[in-house]
């Protein structure tokens, strides 16, 4: 059994999870609830649970609070939110798992089924909460990203990142220094984690950094030369609005 705590300031909200849990979850023991930060880590001291549910957005203090009161917690944690989708980034670029409220069932079962994997490779590597922390308080090209790789995880910072390119189900995130991941998610993840961080699709298969680009070369949709010496196509339907990005990018 999965030893687990939810933490909300609403009681409407613990109800309902605590319902879902055992309606479709039941591998899910709910030791305790708790309605704030505190309280949390009061309930945390006495049941060490394996599993919390936090809820970000909680009067005197948001869920990531914890995480300054417990900088390496031996749990593992599943936030839920019904909003901030900055906070929902940093906890992608962090390799965490959330749940949007209303919490749908499906949504629940695979989360908790990602914890129960967790639990049986225990040469797993802990969640990077400071990496979290980090990316909550560093906005743009400071953030850094934890991509899974066969050992574990590994930290990158996205000023590294030259282009994201499809490959198949995969994508190769290649970086200044030349160095290439192939990572085992598709690219339309990446491009919703890193749109608002100075990246742009410039097509369906390629995802690029605009602090990195050196020149536009003019073309049906022309295209574009990168830091590494590389040249990346332009669709055309992008151009204008690459064009548009360029002029105002900060490098």
């Amino acid at each position: 059994m999965i030893k687990a705590i939810i933490v909300d300031d609403e009681a409407k909200s613990r109800t309902t999870l605590n319902s879902l849990l055992s309606t479709y979850c039941k591998n899910v023991d709910v030791l305790a609830t708790a309605d704030s930060v505190a309280s949390a880590i009061s309930e945390i001291d006495k049941h060490k649970p394996d599993l919390v549910f936090l809820d970000i957005e909680m009067p005197h203090g948001n869920g990531f609070t914890l995480f300054e009161k417990i900088p390496q917690p031996d749990f593992e944690v599943i936030f839920t939110t019904a909003y901030d989708q900055y906070a929902i980034k940093a906890i992608k670029c962090s390799a965490l798992d959330y749940l949007l409220k209303p919490i749908d069932g499906d949504d629940l079962i695979s989360a908790v089924n990602k914890i129960e994997d967790k639990q049986k490779n225990k040469a797993e590597d802990k969640p990077n909460f400071e990496l979290l922390l980090s990316n909550i308080s560093l906005k743009g090209k400071s953030a850094k990203i934890a991509i899974p790789t066969f050992e574990g995880l590994q930290m990158i910072s996205v000023e590294h990142i030259v282009k994201c390119t499809a490959q198949d189900s995969y994508t190769y995130i290649t970086l200044v220094d030349g160095t290439k991941h192939l990572v085992s998610r598709i690219l339309k993840e990446y491009d919703e984690l890193l749109s608002d961080m100075n990246f742009f699709r410039v097509h369906h298969s390629c995802l690029i950094n605009l602090a990195h680009v050196v020149k536009y070369m003019k073309g049906d949709g022309g295209y574009v030369v990168m830091t590494n010496g590389e040249s990346v196509e332009v669709s055309r339907r992008k151009k204008n609005e690459l064009l548009t990005l360029l002029a105002m990018v900060r490098t």
